[in-house]
């Protein structure tokens, strides 16, 4: 466990707040610039658009031609419209991931599923990209983003060309002007010739009146702190604002929300029924090859003893006493079959004994740490408790792990159990079947499974199902 301390006094972190303040905002700044810089690279799809446009409609009749130089054009313009598109969708996912780190507003794609089958052709991929509504979402943030972007960046880009314009360019001499220096022919015979100059180019208006007037110097450079000041004290705000607006526009609508909603139930009602039968087949497999073969034995036995009662009956006891054992190991069979099922303790005691029940069982130290103040479902508790134990049987076998910690916990609505152990580490979620069939089951549940394991450990796997705890607690977890 990593703790920290604070090693500065509170007067000096109080002295030291208002840099905090500027620098925050200095930063939130710099994002607002960089997510205008962003905005400004997106009008490439609506150039695209727009060279369609002029190579498909003719300036007069605003007829479709496709002929002479709007086929040129209209060419151009598909091609790059089908680049745009596919750019466009790496910017505005680009966008979605500043929009949720710098402002706070975390966005869902809300694109459609992408067409399976292969090989998926090239115009199956164009027709599912024009076919859902957020690639034209996409097309319309893009080109608010771009026209608001151009004009945040024109702004300070203005005024610095502005200023810059006015000091490259040097006031006139002050001094006769040079006679022998030709002067222009006039176009008119009838007026007078016109001066010579100097030489030296015309001075700039900015740096004239800078250069005439000090007080000017003075007001332009309040000016300047003025709309320094005001850029940082808006751009937090600037940032809130396109960080819901982007949320609006670039996030699912509530049509497509509950069609992904809907999918999702379909998805994980179908593992649920696959899960089902599954567990209904394991369930009559173990029944068949262990408990139900040795009451079949078991029978026969008696059977056996009780032909040899009276003729010999030494032989018979110890048919009797064989069936006695037999019968022994087909109720230790059961029991281990209702515990695979629903297990007692998880029924009578709650999550945590039960937990507790398991971490004794493994052939490793485990500590288990945590309240529950209260009961969860029964369906989330029988979930949570299989998940957590086919994990520790993963560390048991692949890990190679001394000793393992269990945190158990209910916050946020939500319950939380995360497992760590000291083995090598470098487990691969993507491989195998196992953790993606926890991952079905716990998504019946609206549950998340994460698990980090670098090579060396730890591994660390987390588990959450969102529940509500009902009924009063009635173990001591």
């Amino acid at each position: 466990m990593v703790s920290s301390t604070r090693t500065a006094p509170a007067p000096r972190a109080r002295r030291h707040r208002p840099f905090g303040w500027i620098g925050a905002r200095v930063v939130a700044l710099g994002r607002v610039a960089v997510l205008s810089a962003v905005a400004s690279a997106g009008a490439v799809p609506l150039v695209s658009l727009l060279s369609v446009l002029r190579g498909l409609l003719s300036d007069g009749t605003r007829q479709i031609t496709l002929h002479g130089p709007y086929h040129t054009w209209a060419m151009l313009g598909l091609v790059l419209l089908g680049l745009g598109v596919v750019r466009m969708r790496w910017v505005v996912r680009h966008t979605r991931r500043l929009v949720g780190k710098w402002c706070g507003v975390v966005i869902a794609e809300p694109y459609r599923p992408a067409p399976t089958g292969d090989p998926v052709s090239r115009w199956q991929r164009i027709g599912w990209l024009l076919s859902d509504p957020a690639t034209w979402r996409d097309l319309l943030w893009t080109g608010l983003n771009a026209v608001g972007g151009f004009l945040l960046l024109l702004i300070p880009a203005g005024a610095l060309l502005a200023f810059s314009f006015g000091y490259l360019l040097r006031a006139p001499s002050s001094g006769p002007p040079d006679e022998s220096a030709p002067s222009a022919p006039p176009s008119d015979p009838s007026a007078p010739p016109l001066p010579a100059h100097s030489g030296r180019p015309l001075a700039g208006p900015i740096h004239s009146l800078l250069a005439a007037d000090p007080v000017a110097l003075c007001l332009a450079l309040m000016l300047c702190g003025l709309l320094v000041a005001a850029a940082l004290l808006a751009a937090p705000r600037l940032l809130t604002g396109y960080g819901h607006l982007a949320g609006r526009l670039l996030g699912p609508t509530r049509e497509a929300q509950l069609a992904q909603r809907v999918d999702h139930l379909a998805a994980t009602r179908s593992d649920t029924i696959d899960s089902g039968a599954a567990a209904m087949r394991r369930i009559e497999r173990d029944l068949h090859d262990g408990a139900q073969a040795r009451l079949v034995a078991m029978g026969m036995t008696l059977n056996s003893a009780e032909q040899l009662f009276e003729s010999n009956p030494q032989a018979a006891l110890a048919l009797l006493t064989e069936a006695r054992n037999s019968s022994v190991k087909a109720l230790a069979e059961l029991r281990d079959l209702v515990r695979g099922i629903h297990p007692p303790v998880l029924a009578d005691r709650g999550l945590g004994d039960a937990l507790r029940a398991l971490a004794l069982d493994l052939p490793l130290h485990a500590q288990v740490d945590g309240v529950l103040p209260a009961r969860a479902p029964a369906a989330v508790e029988s979930a949570a408790y299989f998940a957590v134990n086919e994990l520790l049987a993963n560390v048991s076998k692949h890990a190679g792990a001394a000793r393992v910690w269990i945190d158990i916990g209910h916050t946020g609505e939500a319950l939380r159990i995360g497992i760590t152990d000291d083995g090598r580490g470098g487990a691969d979620p993507t491989r195998g079947t196992g953790l993606r069939g926890l991952e079905r089951r716990l998504a019946t549940f609206d549950g998340v499974l994460a698990v980090s394991s670098p090579p060396g450990g730890p591994t660390i796997a987390s588990l959450e199902i969102p529940c509500v705890l009902s009924s009063p607690k009635t173990s001591s977890s």
